[in-house]
C-alpha cells in the first residue's frame, strides 16, 4: 500500500522514477548530486515507491525525539563525527553480518559545493566486496532513477572517473553548488 502510495505521490509531483538494474543482495548505493534537504524527500519516495529498503548515514545531532525514531525506522544510521573510529571498517562489518544490506551515501558528504568528491562510498563498496548502485536525482527532467551497476576494481582513479561520468548532465536541485571531482 505505502508503495502505491508513494509511487502516487511522486507522479502527482511530476517525477518520473526509473529502475532499469536488478537489485543485489548488498550494495552501497552511491546517489548523486545532493544539493538540498529535498533530495532526502525524493529519494525516500523513490525507495518506497520501489519497495527498496536503503540504510543511511546522517549526522547524530539529527537523531533527536521526535526525529530520531523516524529516521531509524527509515534506515537511518546516526554518526558521530567527534568519535575517532573507522567508520568504513564498522560498516564493512554490517555488511558482513546481514545477508540484505544496501547503505545509500551522497557521495559529497554535504549539501554544498565541495571540490572532491569524499571516498567513503568506495572503500566501503571494495572493502566489503558489492557492488555499487549508481543512483540519481535529476531536476532538470525531473527523474530519479538506478540504472547502473558498478564493481569497484581497486583502480580509484579509473574507478571515479568512470562513476562520475555517469553523474555528467544530471542537473542539481542546486546546480552552483554540485562538482565532479575530475
Amino acid at each position: 500500500m505505502i508503495h502505491y502510495l508513494s509511487k502516487t505521490l511522486l507522479r502527482l509531483l511530476g517525477w518520473k522514477s526509473i529502475i532499469s538494474i536488478d537489485e543485489p543482495a548488498k550494495s552501497v548505493v552511491c546517489i548523486a548530486p545532493h544539493t538540498s534537504n529535498c533530495d532526502f524527500l525524493i529519494g525516500q519516495l523513490f525507495s518506497l515507491a520501489w519497495n527498496r529498503k536503503y540504510s543511511f548515514l546522517m549526522k547524530k545531532d539529527w537523531f533527536f525525539f521526535p526525529l530520531g525514531p523516524i529516521f531509524r525506522a527509515l534506515g537511518g544510521i546516526p554518526v558521530d563525527r567527534s568519535r575517532k573510529n573507522s567508520l568504513t571498517d564498522l560498516l564493512v562489518e554490517e555488511f558482513e553480518s546481514r545477508s540484505y544490506f544496501h547503505l545509500a551515501i551522497t557521495p559529497e558528504g554535504t549539501r554544498g559545493l565541495v571540490h572532491d568528491w569524499k571516498m567513503g562510498f568506495y572503500y566501503i563498496a571494495l572493502k566489503a566486496q558489492v557492488p555499487i548502485q549508481l543512483a540519481y536525482i535529476d531536476y532538470s527532467k525531473k527523474e530519479v532513477g538506478i540504472t547502473k551497476l558498478f564493481y569497484p576494481t581497486g583502480n580509484e582513479q579509473a574507478d571515479l572517473a568512470e562513476i562520475q561520468s555517469y553523474f555528467r548532465g544530471r542537473v542539481a536541485r542546486h546546480p552552483e553548488k554540485f562538482n565532479l571531482s575530475k
